[in-house]
């Protein structure tokens, strides 16, 4: 079964613009820089995942990919709904079986979390839809075939893309992934984020290098 990740990015310095009271422009685009790279090393440290596609048009986003396996379109897309379309379009073409949509601002993400939720039993038109921590947003989707629902993210969409799945003819599900549960787009979520990475070990490297160096530098 071809498995396709999508990833869709914005420009690095439009992102985060919601952090402004926490964090400068430039710590910003940083930390959106390390998110990014803690998502794509777990993407590609996920054995089921066979392909990976990349929605961006930032210059930085496509030298930070480096080898083959990725495959990067051109984001033409106004939103980060319709970016995913342009993904699904395209494993669709391509004849992937499905396709996990996943965000770049995740950085906790768990290359065994995300093969177990690969590996959940499903049917044979289905929509797994992983919550954010609040439980109304939506963090994560898998596809089975990549057609079986149109995304439509955003606030509330965790109840909208269940009600999607159904009126589209999709089985869906709503499965809890811890690693997938933070995003970061707010102060709160930046404090989350801060705390969780003191109180555990491994994971998100990049971003807990970045974060160890703008505390150094805050010190000084």
């Amino acid at each position: 079964m071809t498995t396709v990740a999508i990833l869709p990015m914005k420009p690095f310095e439009q992102a985060k613009q919601r952090l402004a009271p926490a964090l400068g422009a430039g710590h910003r685009r940083a930390l959106a820089e390390a998110m990014f790279s803690d998502v794509l090393l777990a993407i590609r440290r996920t054995q089921a995942i066979d392909q990976t596609y990349l929605i961006t048009k930032d210059r930085t986003a496509l030298r930070m990919v480096g080898g083959g396996d990725v495959t990067v379109i051109d984001d033409t897309a106004s939103s980060h709904s319709e970016a995913t379309g342009l993904g699904i379009a395209r494993a669709l073409a391509e004849g992937a079986a499905r396709v996990l949509l996943l965000p770049g601002d995740c950085p906790m993400i768990d290359p065994a979390e995300l093969g177990a939720l690969l590996a959940h039993p499903v049917a044979e038109r289905s929509a797994l839809i992983v919550p954010d921590r609040h439980g109304e947003g939506t963090n994560a989707l898998l596809l089975t075939p990549p057609d079986s629902l149109t995304p439509s993210f955003g606030e509330g969409s965790r109840q909208r893309h269940l009600d999607l799945a159904i009126a589209q003819g999709a089985s869906p599900q709503v499965i809890d992934v811890p690693s997938l549960a933070l995003d970061v787009d707010t102060p709160e979520d930046f404090d989350v984020l801060m705390a969780t990475l003191a109180s555990t070990r491994g994971g998100a490297a990049h971003t807990r290098g970045l974060l160890t160096q703008l505390a150094r530098s805050q010190a000084q």
